[in-house]
């Protein structure tokens, strides 16, 4: 039968995602739904994970990224103080040096970084 095979894909797919689920937002603690429709678009994306925060706390989460408030808070980025391990001078470099690594200036990292793959 030509259209059995499909219909068999998809109906595993809605016997998982049988009804809505109420989850509570990690940010606002308010209960929202998690709709049967919302899950498939979820499946059909291939993401793994389930939301955790609602609609409005995205939105607002969204809205600080676009203004700059991930990370830092927008400001000036913290840099720290390290020495070439390649040719000694004194550097700055965005990441606080564990030890266990070795930290290259600018120069040095450009002439050893790995080109990417072109196809």
């Amino acid at each position: 039968m030509p259209g059995q095979g499909q219909s068999g894909g998809n109906s595993a797919v809605r016997e998982v995602l049988v009804e809505d689920k109420s989850i509570a937002c990690k940010d606002c603690g308010v209960n929202f739904t998690f709709t049967v429709r919302e899950q498939q678009f979820y499946v059909e994306k291939g993401f793994e994970n389930e939301p955790q925060r609602c609609r409005d706390c995205r939105n607002a989460r969204k809205a600080q990224r676009a203004q700059g408030g991930a990370g830092g808070g927008g400001g000036p980025r913290e840099m720290f103080e390290a020495v070439c391990a390649s040719c000694g001078i004194n550097t700055t470099v965005p990441f606080k040096p564990r030890g266990d690594r070795p930290v290259y200036c600018r120069t040095c990292y450009t002439a050893n970084a790995p080109q990417p793959v072109r196809a």
